[in-house]
C-alpha cells in the first residue's frame, strides 16, 4: 500500500490551484520518501454556469463582476500572477479567456484512466499552461484535442471522449464528493482521506500535510 495518497480537488481555471499543484510537487520532492506519495486530481468547477468561451477576457469579466475598470481588474488578476512567479508559474493576465472547464476536467479524468497519476498530472499541467500563459480557450474541442495529445493522451481515444459524454459522470462524482467532504474552496488537499488542507499554502506547509498523512498510515499499519 502506498504510504501517502494525496487527493486534490482543483479547477483548471483557478490560478491558486495552479500554484498549489506546483507547491505540492515541490513538497513531495522534498519529503522523506517521495516515491511513496501518489497524487490523484479531482474535478471541481468554481462556477458550473460559466458559458463557453466567446472571446471575453478574464480582465473584462473581472471588471464587470467587481464594477471596476480594466486597471482595477488587472490589479485583482495580478495577485496570483505575482504570487506564482517564484514557483516558476507564468500567468499572462491580458491573454486569459473566460472559459467553462467541464470538458477539460473530462480529459483530465481520461489521463488518469489511460496512464495513471503521471499522465493525469501531465494533462493538467498542459491545460494550466495553455490557459494561464498562452491564452487558450480550454473549452474549445479542437484546442482540447491538441492539448491532450501534446500531454500524451491517445489521439483516437481523446477524440471519442470529446465527441461524447465519457467521464462526465466521473466529473460529477468528484464534485459530489467535494460537497460531501464539505469543500467550499480550492485547491483542497487530503492525505489518506484523514487530514486535509485548503488553499495554496507554501511547500513547507503542504509538506507537513504529507508528514501527517504518513503518520496516519504508520499508525493504521501498526493497528493503532
Amino acid at each position: 500500500m502506498t504510504a501517502v495518497e494525496i487527493d486534490v480537488w482543483a479547477d483548471v481555471v483557478c490560478p491558486w490551484c495552479y500554484i498549489g499543484k506546483r507547491r505540492l510537487e515541490q513538497a513531495i520532492a522534498e519529503s522523506a520518501h517521495p516515491a511513496e506519495v501518489t497524487v490523484t486530481y479531482h474535478a471541481y468547477e468554481l462556477d458550473r454556469g460559466t458559458p463557453h468561451s466567446d472571446g471575453t477576457t478574464i480582465l473584462q469579466w473581472l471588471a464587470e463582476r467587481y464594477q471596476t475598470d480594466l486597471d482595477g481588474a488587472r490589479e485583482i488578476a495580478e495577485r496570483p500572477a505575482t504570487m506564482g512567479r517564484p514557483d516558476g508559474i507564468e500567468i499572462d493576465v491580458d491573454r486569459q479567456l473566460r472559459a467553462n472547464s467541464f470538458d477539460a476536467h473530462r480529459i483530465i479524468a481520461l489521463g488518469l484512466a489511460q496512464g495513471g497519476h503521471a499522465l493525469q498530472a501531465a494533462v493538467l499541467e498542459r491545460l494550466y499552461a495553455a490557459y494561464f500563459a498562452e491564452g487558450k480557450a480550454v473549452d474549445d474541442i479542437e484546442t482540447l484535442q491538441r492539448l491532450g495529445a501534446e500531454a500524451g493522451l491517445d489521439g483516437r481515444r481523446l477524440s471519442a471522449v470529446l465527441a461524447g459524454t465519457d467521464y462526465a459522470d466521473q466529473v460529477r462524482a468528484d464534485e459530489a464528493a467535494a460537497t460531501e467532504v464539505g469543500i467550499t474552496g480550492v485547491p483542497f488537499f487530503m492525505a489518506n482521506r484523514r487530514v486535509a488542507l485548503q488553499g495554496a499554502h507554501t511547500a513547507e506547509v503542504i509538506g507537513q500535510l504529507i508528514e501527517a498523512g504518513a503518520g496516519e498510515h504508520e499508525a493504521m499499519s501498526q493497528g493503532a
